[in-house]
């Protein structure tokens, strides 16, 4: 009996399978890393201080409703209300001394009117003193002084310019520019380094020490970051330096905010502001009319009187609503004859104009009112706990890495030059628009090529005496 000649069922062996093409973008990732640990370690007391005043003017809006409420509001609302020119002639009988510079009609049924006075004695050259008249008694409940056209009263503007400049004056504001200047910086550096991680390593549960502390750094930072973005970018329109640059960019591009025109025009016959009022905001045809001429253009409250500037100068009405959809429309009225010189209405406004309006108003929390403010505040704490994650993580650290190690020599050379090229451009420009974020980068990078250079040569003495490559490798 033959037997057939056993068959082999194994397949002939494959070819081991290539490793992955490792990523054109790598090499940049100890650049990102070591930019994110000097901003988040240099810059974080910075943020720090305006995550904890941002998080206390985000709660001044209401605050101020409670400390100010005998101000604020009327007893008892109801009833007719009295012409805006007696609420006035009630406000100047009380406080004779100033001029009056805007008044802002009751906007609800339990508001007070507010008359707003420039040049009184003692009061700070850019704030006014709001005098708050009941506009059914015509009674005067207070006097505060007033910033801003949000119309902060002091609670809120104190904490206001502690944010903004910590109340050192324009130099103070370079803090807050620092701060909004690097913001977005550290949160996208972040962001690369916590999605380029495997995913196993990002786990929070189940991890110890310094692992847990990156662990829970990194989800915060994911989940806010997109708010610290717009945070950094809002904060930047109105800073000292960047503002400027970006107030010019729109200026060129013809999306600067427009204004009404407040030139009368004409022969008013005496009855401009030349002509005198006694300070009382009363010129030709007086507030009533203007008021109601404005209301005829669909200016709802609220809304903000302006008294003509001079002779030629016309009544100027605008709302001052800034939530969503915001009322921004304004007019300008000849105090001679009443009639309406000059409409600007909001829809007309420019594009970048707008963004520009919606997002100042979201920063400070008044777009969406207790809603937004609530984010802010949100964001804020999500901040502060962010920078205190941070410095843990630097301690747990410990002392002999507490720096890391600089940037590795020849890095620069990995990156390819599709890359290097096009990103340095960026950089460039980002700097050069943004000053508070170009010459500290430009001082970081110095500093750690500085730190390498140091820790090759201490290598490479310890490797030419006898210490070994170890050394020389932990070196960087």
């Amino acid at each position: 009996m033959t037997t057939a000649p056993p068959t082999s069922t194994d397949a002939p062996p494959q070819p081991a399978a290539p490793p992955p093409r490792p990523s054109p973008w790598a090499p940049l990732r100890p650049l990102v890393l070591r930019l994110h640990f000097y901003a988040g370690l240099l810059v974080a007391p910075f943020l720090l201080v305006a995550a904890t005043t941002g998080f206390l003017y985000a709660g001044s809006f209401q605050a101020e409703k409670i400390v100010y409420a005998d101000e604020m509001t009327v007893p008892e609302a109801g009833g007719s209300e009295l012409p805006v020119s007696a609420q006035v002639a009630a406000a100047r009988e009380a406080h004779p001394e100033g001029t009056v510079s805007a008044v802002r009609p009751a906007p609800g049924d339990d508001a007070t009117t507010r008359v707003m006075l420039s040049g009184v004695p003692g009061v700070d050259e850019d704030h006014t003193l709001a005098v708050f008249v009941d506009p059914y008694t015509g009674k005067v409940r207070g006097a505060l002084e007033q910033y801003g056209s949000t119309g902060a009263l002091p609670l809120r503007t104190w904490i206001d310019e502690f944010h903004r400049d910590l109340h050192l004056g324009d130099g103070g504001r370079l803090y807050s520019e620092l701060a909004a200047s690097w913001l977005w910086v550290i949160a996208g550096g972040g962001l690369v380094l916590w999605f380029s991680r495997r995913r196993a390593r990002r786990k929070v549960r189940g991890t110890t020490g310094r692992r847990r502390t990156l662990g829970l750094h990194g989800t915060i930072g994911v989940w806010a970051g997109i708010g610290f973005f717009f945070l950094s970018a809002t904060g930047l329109t109105w800073s000292t330096y960047a503002g400027a640059n970006i107030d010019e960019l729109r200026t060129s591009l013809g999306h600067s905010t427009p204004s009404v025109s407040a030139s009368a025009g004409g022969d008013h016959g005496g009855h401009g502001a030349a002509a005198g009022s006694g300070g009382s905001g009363e010129h030709g045809v007086g507030l009533d009319k203007v008021l109601a001429t404005a209301r005829a253009q669909g200016l709802g409250d609220p809304v903000e009187i302006v008294p003509p500037a001079n002779a030629g100068s016309a009544y100027v009405v605008k709302q001052v609503e800034r939530g969503w959809p915001g009322k921004q429309d304004s007019v300008a009225v000849d105090p001679a004859t009443g009639e309406v010189t000059d409409v600007l209405r909001f829809a007309d406004y420019p594009l970048l104009a707008k963004l520009t309006r919606w997002g100042i108003d979201l920063h400070t929390g008044v777009l969406f009112g207790v809603v937004n403010q609530l984010a802010l505040m949100l964001l804020a704490l999500s901040l502060v706990v962010l920078i205190v994650l941070g410095y843990r993580m630097w301690w747990q650290r410990g002392r002999g890495s507490a720096f890391g190690r600089p940037i590795p020599r020849g890095a620069w050379a990995q990156v390819p030059p599709q890359i290097l090229v096009p990103l340095l451009a960026v950089v460039a420009v980002v700097g050069y628009f943004v000053p508070l974020l170009g010459i500290p980068l430009a001082a970081f990078l110095l500093v750690d090529v500085i730190l390498g250079e140091i820790a090759h040569r201490r290598g490479r003495r310890t490797y030419g005496t006898g210490g070994g490559a170890a050394e020389e490798a932990a070196a960087g």
